[in-house]
C-alpha cells in the first residue's frame, strides 16, 4: 500500500504546485507603470521608456522633464 499511498501524497504535492498565484497581473501592472506620458496616456515603466515613446510616437513634441 506504500505506493498508493506515495501517488496521493504526489497528486496533492503537484495539485499546491499547479495552483494559480494570488494577486492579478493586473495589480502587478500597476505597480510597475508608473509614467504616463501626457499626450496619449499610456503607461510606462521609467524616463528611459518615455524618451524612446517620445522619439517614435511623438518625434515633434519635447519629451517632460524628468521631475519624479
Amino acid at each position: 500500500m506504500t505506493r498508493g499511498k506515495q501517488k496521493i501524497e504526489a497528486q496533492k504535492r503537484n495539485a499546491e504546485k499547479n495552483q494559480k498565484q494570488k494577486g492579478s497581473q493586473f495589480e502587478a501592472r500597476a505597480v510597475a507603470l508608473k509614467i504616463t506620458c501626457p499626450i496619449c496616456k499610456v503607461q510606462l515603466a521609467n524616463p528611459k521608456q518615455l524618451g524612446d515613446h517620445y522619439a517614435s510616437k511623438h518625434p515633434r513634441e519635447k519629451p517632460p522633464a524628468e521631475s519624479e
